[in-house]
């Protein structure tokens, strides 16, 4: 994948007022459409934090867009060109916002509904970064945009083709922040430019496990919902087909498929680690910012493992008691390499591992 910005964007000018507005509203947002980044994003440091909780609100824009469930594919390649123009400096927010929100499906999320209504406050904040920053995250927004317009075509319950379609759609949705991210930590980090060849691909590797962890505990939401993000060609080769499939589904075909899901999974949750592993360890804020996703999955993924039979999200899901020890573990472990890889290995002992092609 190309890591190589896209031309600067038009700077705008943002009064001081504007941008503290937009700053206590992306904080207020993150609370409402994701408690677990309202978690998370406050841990990295002053400078970073605010690029990347935007990034998170403009992804999940994104998101709002790919997951109405009264437009077709169409009207969201549509909306999703016009947000990135928005982005991009190109468009009007208010025109995409009142043009989106006119649209939309009453019954998605009050948190999102509120999200597009203040979409010009979103965007103004993301103009106010500098060129790098900007940059980053609107190339997040069209690779994402793009590339889940496309999917969302042939979204089914047939799932995708194979493993290589699954990695794709693991890339355009989350692959691909992992890129936006390592290019605002190498902007905010410059010593961590030495290992940019080695990040990138590590970052793909990092989203993919945390995707790959979020398919798997929605698994029977999706299902309920007419979509299977899931590998075809691999529950054939495990005797199951997806017509099969069914909540709380238990065959030893489909455990097998499941193992190796897993599998592949803990492969990346392996790079992920080597990717955190890269970050100087006085960078504490940005490696708890890693860190506490990457513990998330582990314990998520060793739920599934513990429970295959699961038959909704709520059975695998980790509790707040698991969310304080990793927090705790965290930053007492965050400054000791050798000690993470240990705790690391440790918490991977109950996930089948397998090896991730070259």
């Amino acid at each position: 994948m190309s890591h190589e910005h896209r031309p600067m964007l038009q700077s705008r000018m943002t009064t001081n007022v504007e941008v503290q507005a937009a700053l206590q509203y992306q904080k207020e947002s993150l609370q409402r459409v994701s408690r677990t980044f309202a978690l998370t994003i406050p841990q990295l440091p002053e400078g970073l934090r605010e690029p990347v909780g935007n990034g998170y609100l403009l992804c999940r824009i994104a998101d709002t867009i790919e997951d109405d469930p009264h437009l077709d594919w169409v009207a969201k390649a549509h909306w999703q060109q016009v947000f990135l123009q928005v982005v991009e400096g190109k468009r009007s927010a208010t025109e995409f916002s009142e043009g989106f929100a006119a649209v939309m499906a009453a019954e998605m999320p009050a948190g999102e509904h509120d999200l597009i209504a203040h979409t010009p406050l979103v965007v103004s904040l993301t103009h106010s970064f500098n060129a790098v920053q900007q940059q980053a995250l609107a190339r997040c927004v069209q690779i994402m945009g793009e590339g889940m317009a496309e999917f969302q075509r042939s979204a089914s319950r047939q799932g995708l083709a194979d493993q290589a379609a699954m990695d794709r759609y693991c890339y355009v949705v989350a692959g691909v922040v992992g890129e936006m991210l390592t290019s605002l930590f190498l902007d905010f980090v410059p010593e961590l430019k030495i290992h940019q060849e080695k990040l990138f691909p590590l970052a793909v590797s990092f989203g993919q496990a945390l995707q790959m962890t979020n398919i798997l505990k929605d698994l029977w939401t999706d299902w309920e919902r007419g979509v299977l993000w899931l590998p075809r060609d691999r529950l054939y080769a495990h005797g199951v087909a997806p017509s099969d499939l069914y909540p709380g589904l238990c065959t030893e075909g489909f455990r097998a498929f499941l193992e190796e899901m897993l599998a592949v999974a803990a492969g990346h949750l392996r790079r992920a680690m080597d990717f955190i592993l890269l970050i100087p360890e006085q960078q504490t804020g940005i490696r708890d910012f890693c860190l506490w996703a990457l513990a998330m999955a582990v314990l998520t993924l060793r739920r599934i493992a513990e429970n295959p039979c699961f038959s909704n999200a709520e059975e695998v899901k980790i509790s707040r008691a698991s969310v304080f020890r990793i927090v705790w573990g965290s930053r007492l472990l965050h400054r000791y390499d050798s000690l993470l890889e240990l705790a690391f290995r440790v918490a991977m002992k109950k996930l089948p591992m397998g090896s991730l092609p070259c």
